[in-house]
C-alpha cells in the first residue's frame, strides 16, 4: 500500500482545534520541523501536545507556543524554551511534567495496547499526587495511564512508501514509540527510497503503525547546547 503524500500541508489534513498530537524527538533532534511549521501555517489552536520537550524559542514547538496554538503541554523538561517556562508559571499554559522514563513508557504502553502500569519513578513527589499506589516486593509503586493520541508526528531518517522507517542515531528516541500510539500516524523522513531498498533487519517502526508518509525539505537539524573544547 503506497501511504505517500505530496508534502506536510496535505499530510497534516484532518488534525483540528482541540486535538490531540504525540510529536516526537529530544531536543532538537528528530523532531517533524515541516509538520509543525505546516500547523503553525494552518494556525490550529487548541492543542494537546505530548513532547519530550518544545523546542527553543524560535524553533521547533516553541513556534507554536508562541502564536499561543498549544492548551496544554505533556513533556518531563522545559528545557532551553524561554516561553514555554514563562507560559507556565505564568498559568497560561496547562503543563503535566512527568519523569522521562515514565513520559517514555506511557507512550510505549498506549502503542502496545496497555491501559496503565505500576511505577515506583515520581512517588513521593507531585507526580503522585492523586495517583493509586500500591506496593510491590515491599516498594512503593504509583499507577501511570498510558497515553495515546489522535495524531502521532513523526520524523525518521529513511522511509519506504509503505511507511517502514529507519531513525538515525539519537533521532531514534521518543519517535519509535509514539509512531505506534497516534490513531493516525505521520511520518515525514528525510530520504524517501523505492520498497525492498530498507534492510528489514534494520527497520525500527514497521509500515502497519504508519497512515502517511512524505520526504521533508530544508531540515535545519539544530543543535540545542553546541558545546565545544577551548582552543588550547
Amino acid at each position: 500500500m503506497n501511504k505517500v503524500v505530496a508534502n506536510a500541508k496535505a499530510a497534516i489534513q484532518g488534525i483540528e482545534d482541540n486535538m490531540t498530537l504525540m510529536l516526537g524527538g529530544f531536543g532538537l533532534c528528530g523532531i517533524p520541523e515541516n509538520c509543525i511549521s505546516a500547523l503553525v501555517e494552518a494556525n490550529i489552536k487548541g492543542l494537546t501536545c505530548i513532547s519530550n520537550n518544545a523546542g527553543v524559542d524560535d524553533f521547533g514547538l516553541g513556534l507554536l507556543l508562541q502564536k499561543r496554538q498549544i492548551k496544554k503541554m505533556i513533556s518531563s523538561y522545559v528545557g532551553e524554551n524561554d516561553e514555554f517556562e514563562r507560559q507556565m508559571l505564568s498559568g497560561e499554559l496547562e503543563v503535566d511534567l512527568i519523569p522521562q522514563g515514565s513520559l517514555a513508557e506511557r507512550c510505549r504502553a498506549g502503542g502496545a495496547g496497555v491501559p496503565a502500569f505500576f511505577t515506583p519513578a515520581g512517588y513521593g513527589t507531585e507526580v503522585a499526587l492523586g495517583k493509586e499506589v500500591r506496593y510491590f516486593n515491599g516498594k512503593p509503586h504509583i499507577l501511570e495511564n498510558a497515553l495515546t493520541a489522535d495524531f502521532a508526528i513523526v520524523k525518521a531518517w529513511k522511509g519506504d512508501p509503505m511507511g517502514n522507517l529507519v531513525f538515525k542515531g539519537t533521532a531514534r528516541n521518543f519517535n519509535p514509540l509514539m509512531a505506534m500510539a497516534g490513531k493516525i500516524t505521520i511520518a515525514e523522513v528525510e530520504e524517501l527510497v523505492e520498497p525492498g531498498e530498507l534492510d528489514p533487519n534494520f527497520i525500527h517502526t514497521p509500515g502497519i503503525f504508519i497512515q502517511r508518509i512524505f520526504q521533508g525539505v530544508n531540515y535545519e537539524k539544530r543543535i540545542e547546547q553546541r558545546t565545544v573544547r577551548q582552543k588550547v
